[in-house]
């Protein structure tokens, strides 16, 4: 029996309201919350419909993403999760899903309700079909009042313009806008554009370094989705490799987020929403990244490379953008993110700098915790920025 798919409680939903009155419009919206994870596998084809209407989605949004986090660090309490804490909010027009998101309650230490996708995630958003999201936006946030009637409601990464900006919006109770991550953006135009980007010593020097690749003849392949567990394989050993002394993420390295990746990865190059490219040199697999997609925007999440490239003077950031760039101005998509991290060797190529949201949302009788979560915010803000001027300065990868 697949994960997650077990025994089910007798009551799979938990009605907030029976009946939503949308403020303009005629349209009745029933909304539920599902709290077991085999009926929220069930959900994935509406959920990718709905994914697919939500303009502004990012590729952590996806189904296959967030059911797989919770398989991963969800149901062992890790990383935000917890056994029994699934929290999805549905909402349906005429019995269509036209709003969802993806929660799970914590306890950090005072009752928080935050997306499915913890840190490993560089976006958090709700879906709103477009058509209706004038009306669904406030019958979604009814919805999370009355879930939230005991924890505050925490949507960290959230990108200018997302959707959940629509829900904040027309909330009723307190709420507090923060900055969070930064993340680098370029647009979707091929190589050749993004060096007319650059000063002309700049765009010399990344020419120089393409001719380097091609004399190298490193070659590039993308991974049929059939071979992706074998690959992400490859990837996560050439990812150890490459950061053997250094600094590191520690959860890069987990077994449980390796299970999370294969199995998002896998899912998502079905339909469209993850590319897994390998780099060759002499026959031998040299480096491999995963790229994750939405109908906008492409962004490079991991990548593993052999640290003899770089013995051979090839330059592992502009041959991961080339490969990129090869692709995506064909593809309809207008972003090429960078995703989180203000890295200097990623501002070579002149990306524009896009400050995520933390958005936060309480019911009246809640405002004392939310403020306490923003002074926990505050605190921790702080203290990053002070460790960020004591450590040496990052080099490129």
């Amino acid at each position: 029996m697949a994960p997650g798919a077990g025994t089910r409680t007798a009551a799979r939903y938990v009605p907030v309201a029976a009946l939503l009155h949308a403020s303009r419009s005629d349209a009745v919206y029933t909304t539920e919350v599902c709290r077991d994870a085999g009926r929220f596998a069930e959900l994935a084809p509406e959920w990718h419909a709905l994914y697919r209407r939500c303009r502004t989605a990012t590729p952590f949004q996806s189904h296959a993403w967030l059911h797989s986090w919770w398989l991963s660090y969800g149901r062992d309490g890790g990383a935000g999760g917890g056994r029994g804490r699934l929290r999805v909010v549905l909402v349906r027009r005429a019995g269509e899903l036209v709003a969802a998101v993806a929660l799970t309650l914590t306890h950090r230490p005072l009752p928080v309700l935050v997306h499915l996708g913890g840190s490993i995630s560089d976006f958090s958003d709700v879906l709103l079909d477009d058509e209706h999201a004038g009306t669904a936006a406030p019958a979604l946030a009814r919805a999370l009042a009355e879930l939230a009637r005991t924890a505050v409601i925490d949507l960290r990464e959230v990108r200018p313009g997302a959707a959940a900006e629509r829900v904040y919006d027309c909330w009723r109770g307190p709420r507090r806008r923060l900055s969070d991550s930064t993340c680098l953006e370029l647009p979707a135009v091929p190589m050749d554009a993004l060096l007319t980007r650059l000063p002309a010593a700049r765009a010399q020097r990344a020419r120089a370094k393409l001719r380097k690749l091609a004399v190298l003849g490193i070659g590039e392949r993308v991974v049929e989705r059939a071979e992706i567990p074998a690959a992400v394989e490859r990837l996560l050993a050439l990812h150890r490799l490459q950061w053997q002394g250094r600094g590191v993420t520690a959860e890069h390295l987990s077994e449980r987020f390796a299970e999370h990746l294969t199995r998002a990865v896998r899912a998502m190059a079905g339909s469209g929403d993850a590319r897994v490219t390998e780099f060759t040199l002499d026959g031998a697999v040299v480096a491999a990244d995963v790229t994750l997609m939405s109908g906008q925007l492409a962004g490079g999440y991991l990548y593993g490379a052999d640290p003899e490239l770089r013995a051979r003077k090839a330059d592992v950031a502009t041959m991961l953008l080339r490969a990129g760039a090869g692709w995506i101005g064909e593809s309809g998509r207008t972003t090429l993110s960078m995703l989180r991290g203000n890295e200097p060797y990623k501002h070579h190529w002149r990306p524009e700098a896009v400050t995520n949201q933390r958005l936060l949302l309480a019911r009246s009788a809640l405002a004392p915790s939310l403020h306490l979560v923003v002074a926990r915010a505050a605190g921790r803000g702080r203290a990053a920025e002070l460790v960020k001027r004591a450590r040496p300065r990052a080099r490129p990868r």
